[in-house]
């Protein structure tokens, strides 16, 4: 994908000088997991000896790492002090077929966020600093450790999702949250796609706070709660009852709850079946009749914001469901296909020129992974 031989800057200044220097298109690449957008052909900039945990404060939830850090390693330094990132990233490689390790930046840059987010938000609603070099090799910084530090907020959250197109993450910065107790999940028996996005917008609008909703391709609807073994207890046998016109609840222990919902997070049902994979980001009450216009199979996540689709290669999901609230993404697809379909949802024209205006002001040169959200 990328041309000659891979850059690595081993500082944040080796970094803005081999942007500073470049002459041409380059392809800014973290860990190497997301192979989303249109294919590009710049020489590859790879940030993963950007690599470190700078500052760490298990008291005040904040943690600093270099953007080229894998994710893993924050994630055990986290365990260990009972702490984790509230947005449960995503791990693209079994659904993608890549190898590597996800990178914080990699991760920022793709706002990369699991089942979690219907109650935590999603990655950039827990990111509250950055530091990154723009297309004319300028470092730039915003946000801070601390949680009340608003300064430039919508620079910080205008990099998460920004796909390495205005800029190169060398830092960021999050809130963090203790690890749960203990978890379990309601199991509801199968249920119409319908009946499922009923039963789970009725369990987000109770009071049990529930941190996880989703149906799967198999009907089954799963339901979580994490907390205190005893609140958990508790709010599991009164949703239990809330919902019983939709079936008798089974419940799920931690383990098995967590395995679940690593396999929602990672939609491994769709892991190593051919074809491609969309991904839908739509009104919930809309999700079922958008699904089954879709075709293919489908996962309900998020309430039914969020449905996975596994639709036959080259299928144009757009083109097939028409005019609809929301917008598709391409997730897996050959690079054909990614030639051919738009992946990200063309915006109308007011966003367009709108961000075809931050590019402009991010990368005047048009260096940055240019055309991969085309």
């Amino acid at each position: 994908m990328g041309a000659g031989v891979a850059i690595r800057p081993e500082d944040e200044a080796a970094l803005a000088e081999a942007v500073r220097a470049a002459e041409g298109p380059l392809t800014v690449r973290g860990g190497g997991t997301r192979p989303v957008g249109r294919p590009l052909a710049g020489q590859v900039l790879e940030t993963g000896a950007l690599a470190g945990i700078r500052h760490y404060e298990p008291a005040a939830l904040v943690v600093v790492a270099a953007a080229g850090t894998q994710l893993e390693e924050l994630e055990a330094a986290l365990a260990a002090e009972g702490q984790l990132l509230p947005f449960e990233p995503m791990d693209h490689r079994a659904l993608c077929g890549t190898e590597g390790a996800p990178s914080l930046g990699g991760m920022v840059a793709a706002n990369a966020s699991g089942p979690r987010r219907v109650r935590a938000g999603a990655c950039r609603d827990s990111l509250i600093g950055v530091r990154f070099v723009d297309g004319t090799g300028t470092v730039v910084a915003n946000g801070g450790r601390v949680m009340k530090n608003v300064t430039g907020y919508d620079l910080v959250k205008l990099m998460a999702g920004s796909w390495g197109t205005l800029g190169v993450l060398s830092e960021v910065a999050f809130k963090l949250l203790p690890v749960p107790e203990t978890e379990e999940t309601l199991v509801l028996p199968e249920l119409a796609p319908d009946q499922a996005v009923a039963a789970m917008a009725a369990a987000l609008g109770s009071p049990f706070e529930v941190s996880g909703a989703a149906h799967l391709p198999d009907g089954r609807t799963l339901l979580r709660l994490e907390g205190f073994s005893a609140s958990v207890s508790y709010r599991g046998a009164e949703l239990a009852r809330l919902l019983g016109r939709f079936g008798t609840a089974r419940r799920l222990e931690r383990e098995e709850s967590a395995a679940s919902w690593r396999g929602v997070r990672d939609v491994v049902g769709f892991q190593g079946k051919p074809g491609d994979v969309w991904r839908l980001s739509v009104k919930p009450s809309e999700a079922p009749e958008l699904a089954a216009r879709a075709g293919g199979e489908a996962l309900f996540d998020c309430g039914g914001g969020l449905v996975w689709l596994l639709l036959p290669e080259g299928t144009d999901l757009r083109a097939r469901l028409g005019p609809f609230t929301g917008h598709a993404t391409l997730i897996r697809a050959s690079d054909a296909t990614r030639l051919a379909i738009a992946p990200f949802q063309p915006q109308p024209a007011p966003l367009a020129a709108l961000a075809s205006g931050l590019r402009a002001r991010f990368d005047p040169r048009g260096i940055l992974n240019p055309g991969l959200m085309d």
